[in-house]
């Protein structure tokens, strides 16, 4: 099976729990987007969803999900978004695609976050692809030398500037051991907007796209 073969099946599979006058939680990233392709087949069970970013938005138009506001409405249900790295414990690093802030909103909002990769993703300890910052411009000096002192190696995402305005540091060589810890450190930051570990709020299910079909933790 290939890794684009494993991403459809394991996006194909959270369309499980999408229940009928559902307001969905939409992410962002190559096997989210199939998700939404696969969400044409059920569409009209939805009342809508609310999207981490534009991308994702338009998307979410193309195959006819009628798209809402978060300030519209109270919680959502489910969220169903990828991740670049996954462990265990259901923590991820997400924000490869540079979506982190408002996935972080939106899961934040829901009851129930489900996150599907293919095999790939999947680690024992987090940390070797590079852990993104959302950073406001002005401050991204300041952040660069708190992440050094931290003891991993900032690097500015050239070219990149988020849906919110603000530019990326992705941090380098960090094995991470403590995943939550990190993430409030990170946070504290005077500059950071947000950074891309979801450990205080993991993933409440993982569906993975392996040789074996998918497998949940």
């Amino acid at each position: 099976m290939t890794q684009d073969e494993k991403k459809r099946a394991v996006a194909e599979a959270a369309l499980e729990f999408v229940e009928s006058g559902m307001v969905l939680g939409v992410g962002t990233g190559s096997t989210t987007n199939l998700f939404i392709d696969a969400l044409a087949s059920i569409r009209d069970r939805l009342d809508g969803a609310v999207s981490s970013s534009d991308a994702s938005s338009e998307r979410l138009q193309r195959v006819g999900v009628r798209l809402l506001s978060l300030n519209e409405v109270d919680r959502l249900s489910l969220y169903v978004d990828g991740a670049d790295e996954a462990n265990a414990q259901r923590h991820l690093i997400k924000g490869g695609g540079g979506a982190l802030t408002r996935e972080k909103i939106v899961a934040a909002a829901s009851d129930r976050f489900v996150c599907i990769i293919d095999d790939s993703k999947r680690v024992e300890r987090l940390g070797a692809f590079p852990l993104p910052v959302e950073v406001i411009p002005m401050a991204r000096r300041q952040v660069a030398a708190a992440i050094q002192s931290l003891g991993g190696e900032p690097r500015l995402r050239e070219g990149f500037i988020t849906d919110n305005g603000n530019e990326i540091l992705d941090i380098h060589g960090m094995q991470i051991a403590d995943a939550p810890g990190l993430e409030s450190s990170l946070d504290g930051v005077v500059g950071v907007v947000t950074n891309g570990l979801f450990a205080r709020r993991p993933a409440d299910l993982l569906l993975v796209g392996s040789e074996q079909g998918v497998e949940r933790y």
